[in-house]
C-alpha cells in the first residue's frame, strides 16, 4: 500500500471532505445528522474548528481518503483539557490503516496543545443492521479508548432507534497545575519543522 500523508485541512478541502461525509449522512446511522450539509456550511465547520483545534486530512498519492478533527468536549472552562474527536474514512478505503494514522497524528497534536483526555461519541446498535455496525466502537477500542457510558435508544434514524456510547482515552498526565491549553494556531508551525 502507498504511504499515507497527514496534513492540516483547509477550507479548500471542503468539497472532498463533504463527499466522504455525505455517504455516512445519507446511508448510515454512524452520524445522527439527517441532512447533508451544504459545501459552504462544511467549509465554515472546518474554519471554525481550526480556530482552536486540529482538523487533519489523510491523503494517498495526493487523493483525500479520510479526515479527523477535534472539538470542544464541553464549553465550560473546567473541561479545557478535554476534547471530543471524530474520524471519517472514505468508504472504499476502510481497514487500510487510514483511521489509525489520522488518530495517531491527532493525538500527537492534541498532546502538544496540552489536551489530556480525548472523548468519542459513537452511535452503537443493539443489533447490527444495514445502517450501523459496531465497527466504530471496535476501532476506538483498538485505539486504546475505553467505554465510559451508554445512552439507550437516544437517536432515531431511518425509522430505527440507536444507542450512543461515550469512549475515553487518556493521553496526558493530570498534574495539579497543568500548563494552559494552546490553540491549534499556536502550535501549527511546530508540526512541520
Amino acid at each position: 500500500m502507498n504511504d499515507i500523508t497527514i496534513r492540516t485541512a483547509s477550507e479548500k478541502d471542503a468539497a472532498s471532505l463533504l463527499e466522504i461525509y455525505a455517504y455516512y449522512v445519507s446511508n448510515t446511522a454512524v452520524t445522527f445528522e439527517y441532512d447533508v450539509p451544504s459545501q459552504e456550511d462544511f467549509r465554515d465547520r472546518i474554519a471554525c474548528t481550526l480556530n482552536k483545534y486540529p482538523y487533519l486530512v489523510a491523503e494517498i498519492d495526493g487523493e483525500i481518503v479520510g479526515y479527523a478533527y477535534a472539538g470542544s468536549f464541553n464549553s465550560r472552562a473546567a473541561y479545557e483539557h478535554s476534547a471530543e474527536v471524530s474520524v471519517y474514512v472514505r468508504r472504499d478505503r476502510k481497514k487500510q490503516g487510514i483511521g489509525k494514522a489520522l488518530y495517531d497524528s491527532l493525538e500527537k497534536v492534541l498532546s502538544m496543545q496540552n489536551i489530556f483526555n480525548i472523548n468519542a461519541c459513537i452511535a452503537f446498535p443493539d443489533d447490527e443492521d444495514e445502517f450501523l455496525t459496531k465497527d466504530s466502537f471496535l476501532f476506538h477500542r483498538h485505539m486504546g479508548f475505553r467505554l465510559i457510558g451508554k445512552f439507550s435508544k437516544c437517536g432515531l434514524k431511518f425509522g430505527r432507534w440507536y444507542n450512543m456510547v461515550w469512549m475515553e482515552k487518556i493521553i496526558g498526565s493530570h498534574d495539579d497545575n497543568p500548563p494552559a491549553v494552546k490553540s491549534f494556531r499556536e502550535i501549527r508551525e511546530k508540526l512541520y519543522d
